[in-house]
């Protein structure tokens, strides 16, 4: 069985705004009773007092019921209580006008007036600020507000009060009930912003990747589309010297094949673009973005000096941990850590707000699709991934690369850590009749989930 804190914990921030908006009016109506039902007992006598006190009750209840049933109608859960707003305002008023009767025509005596007084000017400013959460549009709200107002007075007024008496009614009335709708007006509006805010959190996210597809796709357009363009009418050019039996057919087909190799060669640089991420740009990148959605975020360690391939896959688990905290948990505290020992790097991304229970997709629970892709990268470079829940609603996740080992063999044109865009530059410098007669081999390309991951 889970204890209220674990229960508490386990729920987003809109869940909490929420949960704290619902029992606040819960507890509206429990003063209600306490403070208006129960001292009418000892204040109007055993007969009239038990009828305020059940009457009260009624009204409290159905108060509770009421603006649980506007708020799900808020949120888009239920249809709109209109029987439930109807029942309650007709109850404030039989027990406004009950209230007023008692005051002239009840048991006498000040205690007796007071406790009448309390019932046809308190009860109606709770009745109304209860309908307001039923009502979308604020001003017609504060306009039910003073519409109480003038009906307080007008039926105390008609029952034999003095003028001046029905007036003071009338404005504790428009007091108490302007106090009560303004606090249910504000408790709407703060609800719904944090869930807008939610929303956009998410949808900025979304955006964010959709923004990524669009540039990988854009690149890819630009470099293939003319190279192919090119390809297709050589390629037509040779079939027709071919045919004619001219030896130019062997010439286009050769610059076919250059502009072909040519092609892998510019993709394989978009792809490694794409792949690769500079970890200092990434820290600060994710650094920047916690931060504007509320989250204390701390970045420490070095992180410069690292090999590229290092700072590529860590990159990437910079992204991956900072969209998962965005998206999952209700996270107030993120600390990230860069530690070079040993000959390895070890990276390490902790936050707090994970529900109890959940390991967010880490190795105590079922791996999510990110993670898997992250320990993929990550086995490339010889790196291993570490995720889960480390007890206190705090989840870690931890990368540790070992740092590639300098060597030069001799006679060889390039060294291990040497940068691939530097290579393909040597390449790009040796004769065209070298390149046409022995072209290197051309790497595999990435699978197509790790392009569009």
């Amino acid at each position: 069985m889970r204890t209220p804190g674990v229960w508490w914990r386990g729920k987003s921030t809109p869940a909490k705004v929420e949960t704290y908006t619902r029992w606040s009016f819960h507890f509206f109506a429990v003063i209600e009773i306490a403070t208006i039902g129960l001292p009418a007992i000892g204040q109007l006598g055993s007969r009239f007092g038990g009828w305020a006190l059940l009457a009260v009750c009624v009204h409290g209840v159905l108060y509770a019921v009421t603006a649980s049933r506007a708020l799900d109608w808020t949120r888009g859960t239920r249809d709109q209580p209109v029987r439930l707003l109807w029942a309650l305002g007709t109850i404030t008023v039989l027990i406004a006008v009950g209230g007023a009767v008692l005051t002239e025509h009840g048991p006498g005596g000040a205690d007796a007036e007071s406790a009448a007084a309390v019932l046809s000017v308190t009860v109606p400013a709770f009745g109304v600020g209860a309908i307001a959460l039923g009502i979308r549009d604020w001003r017609r709200a504060f306009a039910l507000a003073a519409g109480a107002a003038v009906g307080v007075a007008g039926v105390v007024f008609l029952v034999g009060v003095p003028a001046y008496a029905a007036l003071g009614a009338g404005g504790a009335e428009l007091f108490m009930a302007g106090v009560l709708v303004s606090t249910s007006v504000v408790s709407l509006w703060l609800l719904n912003t944090v869930y807008a805010l939610d929303e956009a959190r998410e949808t900025r996210a979304r955006l964010a990747v959709a923004e990524e597809r669009l540039r990988f796709g854009r690149d890819l357009h630009d470099v293939m589309g003319r190279n192919l363009a090119v390809i297709a009418l050589k390629s037509e050019l040779a079939v027709q010297l071919a045919r004619r039996g001219r030896p130019e057919a062997v010439e286009q087909m050769i610059e076919v094949q250059r502009i072909a190799q040519e092609s892998q060669r510019e993709v394989r640089e978009v792809v490694r673009g794409y792949r690769e991420a500079d970890l200092a740009t990434e820290l600060a990148g994710a650094q920047g973005v916690l931060t504007a959605a509320g989250i204390d975020c701390e970045v420490s360690g070095p992180v410069t000096g690292l090999p590229p391939q290092v700072q590529s896959a860590l990159g990437w688990v910079v992204r991956e941990a900072a969209t998962n905290v965005l998206r999952h948990g209700d996270a107030g505290r993120c600390s990230v850590s860069v530690r070079v020992a040993e000959g390895r790097v070890t990276l390490s991304v902790e936050n707090d707000g994970v529900p109890v229970g959940e390991s967010g997709g880490g190795s105590d629970g079922e791996p999510g699709s990110g993670l898997v892709g992250l320990r993929e990268r990550l086995m490339e470079v010889g790196g291993v991934l570490r995720a889960g829940a480390v007890g206190g609603g705090l989840f870690r996740l931890s990368a540790e690369v070992p740092l590639p080992v300098a060597s030069v063999t001799p006679g060889a044109p390039e060294t291990p850590g040497a940068d691939p865009s530097e290579r393909d530059a040597e390449r790009r410098r040796l004769p065209a009749s070298a390149s046409a007669s022995a072209p290197a081999p051309a790497p595999a390309p990435a699978p197509v989930s790790e392009v569009t991951s």
